[in-house]
């Protein structure tokens, strides 16, 4: 089927939009447009696709199925064509560049390896990362607005549909400052403490929940939950408090002795560490030398 060439730029802007505000409201707001503008634009798109794209409700706007599936080829669309206007503007065609959402468990350890080879082989390439909770980098690389997510996503529902190369496994373990008094004591203090978590709802924190679970334990009512390996390291080494942490995350601090592990004789089975791409979007030299960075660098965690 030909593409049909009423289908203009202004058309894919809009639905991106729409799609990624979830409101014709805030989408308008955001494009500078009025409101009636962005639903007649989105009215002639739906009726040269000859397909609804959207539900309507009272709390605002969410994909149909066709929407959906749209979605998967229009964000990379203009996502490509952005990036050939601006690296043409910039005169940066030659150099390359390879956009990376990186999950907080791989953000320390793994991925400043990963642009230290890229950077020692490619002299002119820009590595640019965005970092966040799994379900808002996998949205991002949907749209084609990332070109691969890094670390732990294989139980997000926002994978569906999108690429997965496993790398390593990583897990959960639990980490206190040297002196500790919870060194050499057993479970059934923990309570006592206040601990580090990741934030309710990622994948790691449905790890970190478990190994309460095996312990037989609650989560302490004294919380911090946050996704920030820097504030999480900082806020232990001040405290008492015990950091339920992605290994990764630690694994510096404890082979200088700046942390301690807290063995409790219990060890969370792992997940599965990799590289998420979208499959619709055309792999660039970048994004390749980017993966073969990543296993590479990955051989150390497979065999640590």
């Amino acid at each position: 089927m030909n593409i049909d060439n009423r289908i203009k730029y202004r058309h894919l802007l809009c639905f991106l939009e729409i799609s990624r505000q979830g409101s014709l409201a805030r989408a308008a707001e955001t494009l500078a447009v009025s409101q009636p503008a962005i639903s007649k634009t989105l009215k002639e798109l739906e009726a040269l696709l000859g397909t609804s794209l959207f539900e309507r409700s009272k709390t605002g706007v969410s994909l149909t199925a066709a929407g959906s599936a749209f979605l998967r080829y229009a964000g990379p669309s203009v996502q490509a064509l952005r990036e050939g206007v601006r690296s043409l503007r910039a005169g940066e065609h030659e150099a390359g560049m390879v956009r990376l959402g990186v999950l907080s468990t791989v953000e320390s350890a793994l991925l400043p390896d990963v642009v230290r080879r890229l950077h020692a082989q490619h002299a002119a390439l820009v590595v640019s990362v965005a970092t966040g909770p799994a379900a808002y980098l996998l949205g991002q690389l949907r749209s084609g607005e990332l070109d691969l997510v890094i670390g732990r996503v294989t139980d997000n529902p926002q994978i569906e549909g999108l690429s997965f190369e496993h790398l390593y496994s990583e897990s959960m373990t639990l980490v206190v400052r040297p002196d500790h008094a919870l060194l050499g004591a057993g479970a059934g203090q923990l309570g006592d403490y206040p601990v580090v978590l990741p934030l309710a709802g990622t994948s790691i924190r449905r790890s970190a929940d478990s190994l309460f679970m095996q312990l037989g334990i609650a989560a302490p009512p004294r919380r911090l939950e946050t996704l920030s390996v820097a504030l999480s390291r900082r806020y232990v080494l001040d405290s008492d408090a015990v950091w339920v942490a992605p290994l990764d995350a630690v694994r510096q601090d404890l082979a200088c002795g700046e942390l301690v592990e807290l063995d409790l004789g219990l060890k969370e089975p792992g997940g599965s560490v990799g590289i998420c791409s979208n499959p619709s979007l055309p792999p660039t030299l970048a994004m390749q030398w980017c993966c073969e960075a990543l296993r590479e660098a990955a051989v150390v965690y497979r065999n640590p």
